[in-house]
C-alpha cells in the first residue's frame, strides 16, 4: 500500500512538473496579443502623465502671469489631489462593475476635458476647478489599467506587465518638457494653447482603445493557446465585493498604507522637480527640459526592472511574498540618497540622484500595484486599488500643503527631501506587518 501511495504521489508531482513545463513552453510559442493590450495601457499612462505634469513644467510661466505664490500653487495641486482621491475610490468600484473597456473610456474622456479646460482659465480658483475635473478622470487610469492586466495576464507576468505599462508615466514625463517648450516658445502659441493642442491630439488613443480592447474570451485576436495561458491560474471569483467588507481586511490596508506613504513622494517629484531645478540651478522652461528627460528615462528603466525583478524571482522559485518584498526593500534603500540632491555641486549630479530615486519609486510602485491581485479575487482588485489610490491621494494632499508651507517659509528643500528619503522603508515595514505572507483573502 505504501509503495502504491508513493507511486501515486510521484505521478502527481510528475504531472504537476509537466504542467508547469507546458505552461512555460506555451508562453514562448503562443500569440502575444496580451502585449498589444499592455501597449495600449502604456500609451494611456503616458498621455495621463503629460496632462498631469504640464502644470509643473509651466509653473514658472503661469505663476508669473497669474501672480501665484508657492502656497497658491500648492493649493491648486491640493484640489487636484482631492478630486483624484474621490475619483480613485469611485472609479475602482466603477471598473469592477462595468469592466476595464467602458471604465477606461469614461475616465479618459473626463480627464481630457479637464486638461483642455486648463487652457481657458484666468485665476487660481478657475484653474483649481479645471484641475479637479482632470483629477477625477485621471484617477481612473490605474484602477482600469490594473483591472485590464488582471484580465489579460497570469499572476507570474502581472508585475512585469504592470511595470511596462507603468513606464508610460515616465514617457509622459519625458515628452512634456520637450513638447511644451516647443508649443509655447518655438511656435509662440503660449501656455494656454499647449493644454488645448495636447488634449485634442490625445483623443486618437480613445479610438484605438474602443476598437481593440475586449476581454480575452471576447477577443477574436487571441489564440486558444494564449487564452489557456492567460487563464492558467486557479479559478477566481469575479463578483464584486463591497467596500464595507474590503476595509475590514488587513490586506486592504497593507496596500492602502503603502500607497499613503509612497504616493506623496511621487507627487513631489512630478510637480516640484522642475521648480527645484529652476531655483537651485537657475534653469528655465527651455533649459530644464534635458535634465527632466534624463530623470524620467532613468525612471523608465526602474519601472520595467522592478516588474522584471520580482517576476524573475518567482520564476526561480521564490514565492510572490518573497519576490515582491525583496524587490521593494531594495528600492526603498535606493531612494534614500535623495536627501543629498540639494547639495549636489552640479545639475547633472542632482539629476543622477533624483533619477535614481524616481526609478526606485517606479520599481517599488510596479510591485505594490500587483499586491491586490496577489491577495484578492479578481472581482475585488479594482475596488482595493481604488481604496489604496484614495488613501495615497490624501497623503499627496498633505504633502502638497507641507511642501508649499516649507518653501514659502524656509525656501529650502531639506525637510522635504528628508521625508521623501525615509518613507519607502517605512512602507515596506508596514506592508510586512499587515500581511506577513501576502496570504490570499478568502472572500467566500
Amino acid at each position: 500500500m505504501m509503495a502504491q501511495n508513493d507511486m501515486t504521489g510521484t505521478n502527481e508531482r510528475g504531472f504537476a512538473r509537466d504542467r508547469e513545463a507546458q505552461i512555460a513552453a506555451a508562453a514562448t510559442t503562443i500569440g502575444r496579443y496580451r502585449w498589444v493590450i499592455c501597449a495600449l495601457l502604456f500609451a494611456a499612462t503616458a498621455i495621463n502623465y503629460v496632462d498631469r505634469q504640464m502644470i509643473g513644467v509651466l509653473k514658472p510661466t503661469i505663476s508669473a502671469e497669474l501672480g501665484w505664490s508657492e502656497t497658491t500653487y500648492a493649493d491648486v495641486i491640493f484640489w487636484f489631489q482631492a478630486a483624484y482621491a474621490i475619483g480613485y475610490l469611485s472609479f475602482g468600484k466603477i471598473v469592477d462593475v462595468v469592466g476595464a473597456r467602458i471604465g477606461y473610456s469614461l475616465a479618459f474622456v473626463i480627464w481630457t476635458a479637464g486638461h483642455i479646460l486648463c487652457g481657458f482659465v484666468n485665476s487660481a480658483f478657475q484653474f483649481s476647478l479645471a484641475r479637479m475635473v482632470l483629477g477625477i478622470g485621471e484617477s481612473g487610469n490605474f484602477p482600469a489599467g490594473i483591472k485590464a492586466v488582471t484580465e489579460w495576464f497570469p499572476a507570474k507576468e502581472r508585475a512585469l506587465a504592470t511595470g511596462v505599462f507603468n513606464a508610460g508615466a515616465n514617457i509622459g514625463a519625458i515628452v512634456t518638457p520637450l513638447v511644451v517648450p516647443w508649443i509655447v516658445i518655438d511656435l509662440g502659441l503660449g501656455w494656454r494653447m499647449a493644454f488645448v493642442i495636447t488634449g485634442i491630439a490625445s483623443l486618437s488613443w480613445l479610438v484605438a482603445w474602443i476598437a481593440l480592447y475586449r476581454r480575452p474570451r471576447e477577443s477574436t485576436k487571441v489564440s486558444a493557446d494564449e487564452l489557456a495561458y492567460i487563464e492558467s491560474d486557479p479559478a477566481d471569483p469575479v463578483e464584486p465585493i463591497s467596500w464595507g467588507r474590503l476595509i475590514r481586511y488587513k490586506e486592504t490596508w497593507a496596500f492602502a498604507l503603502g500607497k499613503f506613504l509612497i504616493d506623496p513622494v511621487w507627487w513631489l517629484f512630478l510637480f516640484w522637480t522642475p521648480d527645484f531645478l529652476a531655483k537651485t540651478y537657475n534653469l528655465d522652461l527651455k533649459s530644464f527640459g534635458p535634465p527632466l528627460v534624463a530623470i524620467y528615462l532613468i525612471s523608465d528603466i526602474g519601472s520595467v526592472a522592478g516588474g522584471w525583478s520580482s517576476s524573475r524571482l518567482m520564476k526561480r522559485g521564490f514565492t510572490a511574498n518573497a519576490a515582491r518584498k525583496i524587490t521593494m526593500l531594495v528600492c526603498a534603500i535606493l531612494v534614500m540618497p535623495i536627501f543629498f540632491a540639494q547639495y549636489a555641486s552640479s545639475v547633472w549630479i542632482a539629476v543622477a540622484i533624483v533619477g535614481l530615486a524616481t526609478a526606485a519609486h517606479q520599481a517599488f510602485s510596479a510591485n505594490l500595484y500587483t499586491l491586490p491581485s496577489d491577495m484578492f479575487p479578481r472581482g475585488a482588485v479594482g475596488s482595493v486599488i481604488g481604496i489604496g489610490g484614495t488613501v495615497g491621494a490624501i497623503g499627496g494632499m498633505m504633502m502638497s500643503k507641507f511642501t508649499g508651507y516649507i518653501l514659502e517659509t524656509t525656501h529650502s528643500y531639506t525637510p522635504i527631501f528628508a521625508v521623501a528619503g525615509s518613507t519607502y522603508l517605512i512602507a515596506v515595514i508596514v506592508i510586512h506587518l499587515l500581511s506577513p505572507r501576502l496570504a490570499r483573502v478568502d472572500a467566500a
